[in-house]
């Protein structure tokens, strides 16, 4: 499914500002939320366990975002995403909540955090705006039956577009946070080598 060049009307406008402005501003603030951790020293404080949280945030955020890429927008995936965005913004408070209480959380980082987690949000609302009718039979529960299984799109996106997409998250966001990963558990094993020397002498 090609977003037509020339196409002025809200319906086109709409997917045009999701697919190529909401989406893919997503990396700006992950980009920028790792630069914040990284200059916090986050492997010195919280470690492993507040970089899990992140891990936890990206796989909240990736799978409704892959399902709507891929599969045809039904109540299910609707579902999903909006189940995702809530639990996305309860992981957010449980994120800052044991960052503060390690590290110093500057006001740029709750800046950038507020981005994150108003993007899917905002991703949820344009895909939801796009199809109001299987907003609806997803409220009243309704629906044909395939409307709550996981089907193929019936029109795929550019294979290009999805393509650029995932290896745009792949460079903006798991390559970073899997750095911020191992870069914790050494610092862990590090600590952990200390303690032993420590106590043996």
């Amino acid at each position: 499914m090609r977003v037509p060049r020339h196409a002025d009307d809200v319906e086109n406008a709409s997917r045009r500002m999701l697919m190529y402005v909401v989406l893919p501003l997503w990396f700006v603030p992950a980009v920028a939320d790792w630069v914040m951790h990284r200059r916090t020293r986050i492997e010195e404080t919280s470690g492993v366990r507040e970089s899990a949280v992140h891990a936890l945030m990206m796989a909240e955020a990736g799978v409704p975002v892959t399902a709507a890429l891929v599969a045809e927008v039904n109540p299910l995936v609707l579902s999903l995403m909006g189940a995702a965005a809530l639990a996305h913004g309860a992981t957010a408070v449980w994120d800052v909540s044991i960052a503060t209480g390690e590290r110093e959380v500057r006001p740029v980082e709750q800046h950038i955090h507020s981005f994150l987690e108003v993007l899917p949000l905002s991703a949820a609302a344009f895909t939801a705006a796009l199809h109001w009718d299987k907003v609806r039979a997803a409220l009243r529960g309704r629906g044909r039956g395939d409307d709550w299984r996981l089907l193929p799109r019936r029109r795929p996106l550019p294979a290009g577009y999805l393509a650029a997409f995932g290896a745009s998250v792949g460079l903006f966001v798991v390559l970073p946070y899997a750095e911020e990963m191992v870069r914790c558990l050494r610092a862990r094993r590090r600590q952990e080598e200390g303690d032993d020397d420590g106590a043996a002498r």
